[in-house]
């Protein structure tokens, strides 16, 4: 009789401590899988990353406009033949707009401050008599998800919170990002447009002081405008889109 009720108190016993330890098990366990979910999560956002930043890294150098591509952190500053720039502002946008067959992604916003080698002052004396100035670059990766050749322009109009206007031609780049694309065809690289500049024939003529030359103002966002698409007709098959972008 006693050995059955040692062996009953026993097992009430166990039963008691597993009922006990359970909470803290799940507990444990909860804790164990919510920590493998933010490791996924982060190994996830990583590889979206390095994936946004690859096209970047296969960009080559423009041969009017000196290299940004080391100019990560504001107030970094970098120099090579062509000039000297320096970062003001930056936004990685890597966002994703779908325009029919058309895949627009806006990989990266940048202010820059650039100072031209002497030898490239004329090529900007077009758009802005100043010898330096500042300019806001996007880049950009198009993709044709048709097998038929499309038209489309990333950037048709683009204008910023100072109230200037800008049109494709005033792009500094000239990439060829605008025009045919071929069917399951990608372009990727940068479109630039100097702001605050002076010149008769830039932005708008508000905000010049006495001597006319226009006050500076801080860039805080920019809106594209970006072309139809056309097939290969030239008939609209897609309409445009309006795209801000906050720094």
């Amino acid at each position: 009789m006693k050995k059955t009720l040692s062996i009953l108190f026993l097992i009430m016993l166990l039963v008691g401590c597993s009922s006990n330890a359970s909470p803290e098990n799940d507990e444990k366990n909860s804790g164990n899988e919510n920590q493998k979910e933010n490791n996924i999560n982060e190994k996830n956002d990583e590889t979206k990353q390095q994936k946004n930043q690859s096209k970047i890294d296969e960009y080559q150098p423009n041969p009017q406009v000196t290299d940004d591509h080391s100019l990560q952190k504001v107030g970094q500053t970098y120099a090579d033949p062509k000039g000297e720039a320096t970062l003001k502002e930056i936004k990685n946008v890597n966002k994703t707009y779908e325009l029919g067959s058309i895949e627009l992604t806006v990989r990266e916003m940048k202010l820059i401050h650039l100072r031209p080698d002497y030898g490239m002052i004329d090529y900007f004396h077009v758009l802005t008599h100043d010898e330096e100035f500042d300019f806001v670059k996007v880049f950009v990766e198009i993709k044709n998800k048709s097998s038929e050749k499309v038209n489309f322009a990333p950037i048709a109009l683009i204008e910023t919170n100072t109230g200037e206007t800008f049109d494709w031609q005033k792009d500094i780049y000239l990439e060829e990002l605008n025009g045919e694309i071929e069917g399951n065809g990608t372009k990727f690289g940068n479109l630039g447009f100097i702001v605050n500049a002076t010149g008769d024939d830039h932005g708008h003529k508000e905000g010049q002081n006495e001597s006319g030359h226009k006050e500076a103002k801080d860039i805080k966002w920019i809106e594209i405008t970006t072309s139809d698409v056309f097939d290969k007709d030239q008939k609209k098959i897609s309409k445009a889109q309006k795209i801000r972008i906050e720094f």
